[in-house]
């Protein structure tokens, strides 16, 4: 197996595409100069999943991709072609739709005395005694009292099982519900087995018995009773078509039905309830995503054991940690997952502000590139265009705020509308905590929410990682804290003696149970806020310049210099060598292609400005009643030429989704038909004028060239620079996808390896003849992934970056560097301000003869001058000859 990571290539399992798709490719990536396939999660996820993030089982093979044989065929391709695999786990959640989960079903069953109960982030004692050993599941599409007498929730069996329906929705029911159904059978028909199986069902221990012992006894007995009463019916017709009966009259009665579901182990409700009322923790606000206590042991050791199977068995090589923020302590569980696998390549899904960098003591390899995605763009980007572009989001749209403002109004909208139920908790545990203290028992509930909920708006950073448990508190931690203190007191509604007392919690200078599992649960809310806050809402409301509107970006940036980039490389290959470096994910708003054409409009702002202006009026005609607002009408022009030529279809689709996450007009939980209506209208309108499209069109084509350029530098600088380059699938052509479901579509590998092909045997002149199919960005890739390949020192963690000074007149608009005074890289930006020619500008110092991989020439330093080295191709990658 391939040990050396050269690149990986990210690979999206769905049921269009499988194990057995995913092995025939192989040979093509290979080709390509791929080491390592990089997937998506694969294990047993919820029925139809087009993701894998929502896990049902954690010990089976996805069956809908192949299950264990075509995993089989996938893996002994891979080992065929002298391949590696690299894996994204997700350990924070699980999915709970169905039957599907026995985990989540178990509980569901038996409440507190499941063998499971203590598998996922329950609260079995909750503030509202009403739910009390009860889970609530809100997934009604109405109040349960109109639901229930709708007759849509019913009690069905199947042999001696026994479930709760709700349309597609299936239940358990708790074993001992049953005694009362059983035993009327039994007397109507004079039956002392069925007596008997009631007696024994009235017998079991309480669900909410949480003890080893009764938890041992109920789960022996039901299974036992199950058994017998299956046979029973099996063998005694007259007695199944009784119990049948009585079903079917128990559904008829709206109060029989009401009692039957009173005595579960969890409540049905309005999936509106979840807001408030919800009791359990969740993968952001997806109700069908339950969090996990993988802190716990033996929870660990169930939910990893095929994976860690496959780590020691060699079938792995490293892993992607999906939302380790997410966890209770992200540090523990990194460093039991290093233990298992001490040389795995250990990536971990966080996301980062762009002055924060991954914690110190987090044995890892990296994160997965969403740092480096963003300081491309900004790279590639003309800072001097800040202000005019600032102005003209102003002007066109009536939007005068910084991004910081908008981003704390859209937490405090996301805290109200989703988080409410999470927001509760903390509530609770803090009314506990003030209880404790004599000087704060009197604040009250509404205090301590207010209190809660302005620390969780104005958090500059998805977490902390303050253990309580342990008492361990970084520096950085400290002041982050601190300065969330005083900033939450600029809220005067607030009392400012209660915010000190919770930054006194907070910093561990007041330590306690209670106070220690408010500091962990808090640390567990605020990613979900922030991500829910500014990448699906902010980010779809603060239009200014949307290429900068990424995850792990910040909006409020513009720009940045060569410096700048090469210091933070720097910084990379100091710490974390290994890296992955990104330009384009499965989570990614707009494909690497989109942003590196919409960079080029700040070359070019007074145009863009005009344009806007010109394509706005003619548009005019198509709004109705001033709808769409003037910010989404900006996001669209934006989005139009960023992806420009694109099926309306997916506009359509593109426009929707960003209007409901913007949550302004419209939103997923509260759709507003009259504005989404005057939206399509308008998208199709101005997608079928003629004159408005060759317009905009005209636009385009003034940067889609450079943009192209732009898109082959961010590919060789992905490909070189400190860290292992990955691949988004497709990406190595042209692709202008959008935010998903669009970046998930099918990727044509058949025209990809016929391309390979043709191009391998290509100069680069021939290449950019063929520019519109993408061949020079895949003609690149092979090039540059070869010489990784061939010299594999040249890139590795020990190899040294030094970055290529340019001098001359257009020294600007040149970026370079050099790998262990070996391999220089040059390339252009802001080529449109550049223009084409690069006169005196040189690159160096670069002492010795230069060999040019792309033009095979050879080029004498010290200096060497950027009008010979880019005359034949746009960018530069020179190996230093001996």
């Amino acid at each position: 197996m391939q040990d050396i990571l050269c690149a990986t290539y990210r690979i999206q399992f769905q049921p269009e595409f499988t194990f057995f798709d995913a092995a025939h490719i192989l040979g093509y990536l290979a080709d390509l100069g791929v080491s390592h396939v990089y997937t998506s999660p694969y294990l047993q996820a919820a029925k139809g999943s087009t993701h894998g993030y929502d896990v049902v089982n954690y010990t089976k093979v996805n069956r809908e991709l192949g299950g264990a044989d075509g995993h089989e065929r996938f893996l002994e391709a891979l080992k065929k072609r002298g391949m590696g695999q690299v894996i994204d786990i997700v350990p924070n959640h699980m999915a709970i739709t169905g039957s599907e989960n026995v985990w989540w079903w178990d509980v569901l069953e038996n409440g507190q005395s499941s063998q499971y109960a203590s598998f996922f982030d329950v609260d079995w004692d909750p503030a509202e005694c009403r739910f009390g050993n009860k889970i609530l599941l809100p997934i009604l599409g109405d109040h349960f009292g109109r639901v229930l007498e709708n007759g849509e929730i019913s009690l069905e069996r199947d042999q001696g099982g026994f479930f709760i329906r709700y349309h597609e929705n299936l239940f358990p029911v708790c074993p001992r519900s049953l005694a009362p159904l059983i035993a009327r059978a039994g007397e109507d028909i004079s039956s002392r087995e069925l007596l008997f199986l009631a007696d024994a069902l009235a017998s079991l221990p309480q669900a909410s018995a949480s003890d080893r012992e009764s938890i041992r006894r109920r789960h022996r007995d039901k299974e036992v009773i199950q058994v017998f009463l299956e046979r029973l019916l099996n063998d005694h017709p007259e007695t199944a078509r009784r119990l049948d009966a009585l079903i079917a009259e128990l559904n008829e009665s709206p109060d029989s039905m009401e009692a039957l579901l009173e005595d579960q182990n969890y409540r049905l409700a309005y999936w509106r309830a979840a807001n408030q009322d919800l009791g359990y923790r969740r993968f952001f606000d997806i109700n069908s995503l339950v969090g996990l206590r993988i802190e716990d042991e033996e929870v660990f050791e169930e939910s990893h054991r095929l994976i860690l199977e496959w780590l020691r068995e060699g079938i792995i090589r490293g892993m992607r940690i999906d939302h380790p923020d997410g966890l209770r302590d992200p540090s523990a569980y990194l460093g039991r997952l290093r233990r298992e696998g001490p040389e795995s390549w250990i990536l971990v899904e966080k996301i980062l502000q762009p002055d924060e960098r991954l914690r110190p003591d987090w044995p890892v390899d990296g994160a997965t590139g969403y740092e480096f995605t963003n300081l491309l763009t900004h790279l590639l980007t003309d800072s001097k265009s800040r202000e005019a572009l600032t102005g003209f989001y102003a002007e066109f749209t009536g939007e005068t705020r910084e991004y910081g403002e908008v981003l704390e109004e859209k937490r405090l909208l996301v805290i109200d509308s989703l988080f409410g139920s999470d927001l509760n908790r903390l509530t609770t545990l803090m009314l506990a905590v003030c209880e404790r203290h004599r000087r704060y028992r009197d604040y009250t509930r509404q205090d301590i929410f207010q209190a809660l909920r302005e620390i969780l708006a104005v958090f500059p950073v998805y977490r902390t990682y303050i253990n309580a448990d342990t008492g361990w508190i970084s520096d950085h931690d400290r002041r982050i804290v601190t300065a969330v203190i005083e900033r939450s007191k600029k809220n005067a509604e607030v009392d400012p003696v209660l915010l000190d007392f919770l930054g006194d919690i907070l910093l561990l200078k007041i330590t306690g149970e209670i106070e220690s599992e408010l500091v962990m649960r808090l640390q567990q809310l605020t990613p979900p806020v922030m991500a829910k806050g500014a990448e699906d809402t902010a980010f779809y409301t603060y239009n200014r310049f949307i290429a900068f509107n990424e995850v792990g970006g910040d909006p409020s940036m513009f720009g940045i210099d060569a410096e700048t980039f090469h210091l933070r490389m720097k910084e990379q290959l100091k710490t974390h060598p290994l890296t992955m470096l990104s330009t384009s994910t499965h989570d990614t708003k707009r494909s690497e292609d989109v942003r590196a054409r919409l960079a080029v409009i700040s070359e070019i702002p007074q145009r863009w400005c005009e344009s806007v202006r010109r394509w706005s009026a003619r548009a005019e005609r198509y709004r109705q009643n001033g709808l769409p607002d003037r910010n989404t009408e900006y996001f669209f022009y934006q989005t139009l030429v960023g992806a420009w030529p694109l099926e309306e279809d997916r506009l359509l689709s593109t426009m929707e989704k960003a209007s409901r996450e913007a949550k302004t007009h419209t939103s997923w939980t509260e759709p507003d038909s009259r504005y989404e209506k005057a939206l399509q209208s308008f998208v199709s309108s101005v997608y079928s004028d003629p004159v408005l499209m060759d317009d905009l069109g005209s636009f385009v084509k003034v940067v889609e060239c450079a943009g192209r350029i732009n898109s082959l530098s961010q590919t060789l600088l992905k490909l070189t620079a400190p860290g292992v380059p990955d691949i988004y699938q497709g990406c190595e052509l042209w692709d202008l996808s959008l935010v998903d479901p669009d970046n998930r579509r099918p990727v044509d590998y058949t025209l990809r390896r016929e391309l390979l092909e043709k191009v391998r045997t290509m100069n680069e002149q021939e290449v950019l003849l063929d520019m519109d199919s993408g061949s020079p960005k895949l003609w690149l890739t092979h090039r540059a992934l070869g010489l990784r390949r061939m010299m594999p020192e040249v890139f590795g963690e020990k190899a040294s970056y030094e970055p290529l000074e340019m001098y001359g007149p257009k020294s600007e608009y040149a970026f370079g560097f050099v790998r262990n005074d070996t391999v220089a890289v040059v390339v252009p930006r802001l080529v449109l301000k550049c223009g084409g020619s690069w006169g005196d500008t040189e690159a160096g110092e670069l002492e010795g003869t230069w060999k040019n991989v792309f033009s095979e020439r050879k080029h004498r330093g010290p200096r060497i001058r950027l009008g010979e080295v880019l005359e034949r191709f746009p960018v530069a990658l020179m190996i230093k000859e001996s």
